[in-house]
């Protein structure tokens, strides 16, 4: 498991992409890796594309982190999610507080 980030050239997108699994163990790391987004940040995506497996335990990371940067960033998106992935979000209302592809 491990945890990407970047941002976009113009600098208004934070991207965090998931390899493996995303579950505790990823919790500092995740917490770290948004820790220095800016109010210059419009976007963040979590991108799930090499994501294998999701707990409980990251949709309460992304809570916090929706939470945490709510009055910094404008849009939060979850992309590239696996179909079961994309069931547990759907299944869990996150549609409400991101959106998701």
């Amino acid at each position: 498991m491990s945890l990407v980030t970047s941002t976009s050239t113009d600098g208004k997108t934070f991207i965090m992409q998931i390899k493996g699994k995303f579950d505790f163990n990823l919790v500092q790391d995740f917490r770290l890796a948004y820790a220095n987004v800016t109010k210059d940040t419009e976007t963040v995506v979590v991108d799930l594309r090499e994501t294998e497996y999701m707990d409980s335990s990251a949709l309460g990371m992304l809570l916090n982190m929706q939470k945490l940067l709510a009055d910094k960033v404008e849009h939060f998106k979850i992309s590239n999610c696996r179909p079961q992935i994309k069931k547990i979000l759907q299944i869990s209302r996150f549609d409400k507080k991101f959106e998701i592809d």
